[in-house]
């Protein structure tokens, strides 16, 4: 059992940055891959960024390559989404996701079998 508290979310200028952060407890952090995922509304929660267990492998949907950085501190439990160069169209409910069935890192939402409960994040023009 995976039990993940997101925090971070707010409103911000379009333009600016925001962290979010993804406290994980419950099975030992650094034996499951972690990913963040976003939905915003009336849309299909789709794809943000993934990283290994161990950190060394990462892996970004379009819309985050260049803007957003994943990364995580297994000594502290946290998964981390560095968000910049914000944009209105980057306005969604973010969640993070863990996947403890695989040994890579998953793009997919079915392959993450635990989630939090999810941080908005709102980006104004």
């Amino acid at each position: 059992q995976v039990q993940l508290v997101e925090s971070g979310g707010g409103l911000v200028q379009a333009g600016g940055s925001l962290r979010l952060a993804c406290a994980a407890s419950g099975r030992t952090f650094g034996t499951y891959a972690m990913g963040w995922f976003r939905q915003a509304p009336g849309k299909e929660r789709v794809f943000v960024a993934a990283i290994s267990m161990s950190g060394g492998t990462t892996y970004y949907g379009d819309s985050a390559k260049g803007r957003f950085i994943i990364s995580r501190d297994n000594a502290k439990n946290t998964v981390y989404l560095q968000m910049n160069s914000l944009k209105p169209e980057d306005t969604a409910v973010y969640y993070c996701a863990a996947d403890t069935r695989r040994s890579r890192p998953s793009t997919l939402n079915e392959n993450f079998d635990y989630w939090g409960q999810g941080t908005q994040v709102t980006v104004s023009s």
